[in-house]
């Protein structure tokens, strides 16, 4: 069978200075860092093309900071930018609202907070999942059908989406902490398969020097 590797790349830094949980909204740019970490990524990814491996798809989800970042990749590449909804962040009934950790004090917000388990907050992480690894399966099948055996597809878009897609697919319950998340700004979560069969999870951070001069919302 033919293999083929997927690379689910978490967009870079937003220019947030009041700490909006953004979710969905629109018109939220990368920030100068943020803009250096998507050249960071795009770096990475030409340094895998140099070096023999077929990066022939790239897929960014519709909203601002994901087509920005992968602006640079599709340079890097040589590739145009295929846009996918299945791959936009999920939707939280916090978003556009600032210090969301401070309001889950207020009585007011308790209600979206009864099922953490779902979460009751926003969209469903199975129903996460399964958008999203459709997306996975289109671009790993796309991506086969222009490059061959061992063709790889760049998949631009958000971190809880590709969080909780990487814990379904070791194994692991969808449940978490988001401060406990391993998919830092411009990280690269690798699906690895062999025809169907996901074979592998990989993980990788271009831009972990830059890490710690940047702002990191929870859930955003």
């Amino acid at each position: 069978m033919s293999r083929a590797s997927i690379h689910l790349v978490r967009h870079g830094e937003v220019f947030n200075p009041d700490g909006v949980l953004y979710g969905r909204l629109p018109e939220f740019h990368l920030s100068e860092l943020g803009q250096e970490m998507a050249r960071r990524v795009a770096g990475h990814f030409e340094d895998r093309k140099n070096d023999g491996a077929k990066l022939v798809h790239l897929v960014a989800s519709p909203l601002t900071r994901a087509q920005e970042t992968a602006a640079p990749i599709a340079a890097a590449l040589g590739l145009e930018i295929a846009t996918d909804e299945r791959i936009l962040e999920a939707t939280n009934r916090f978003e556009g609202l600032s210090g969301v950790t401070s309001r889950l004090r207020n009585p007011r917000y308790w209600p979206l907070m009864y099922n953490p388990l779902k979460p009751s907050w926003g969209e469903p992480y199975t129903a996460q999942v399964e958008r999203v690894m459709a997306a996975v399966q289109d671009a790993r099948r796309q991506a086969l059908e222009l490059g061959g055996d061992k063709a790889e597809a760049v998949l631009v878009s958000h971190q809880l989406p590709i969080w909780v897609t990487r814990l379904a697919a070791e194994g692991r319950k969808l449940w978490h902490d988001p401060r406990n998340r391993q998919c830092t700004l411009t990280s690269v979560t690798t699906l690895d398969f062999d025809g169907d069969t996901l074979i592998g999870v990989r993980y990788a951070e271009p831009s972990a020097d830059l890490l710690p001069g940047a702002a990191n919302i929870p859930g955003a």
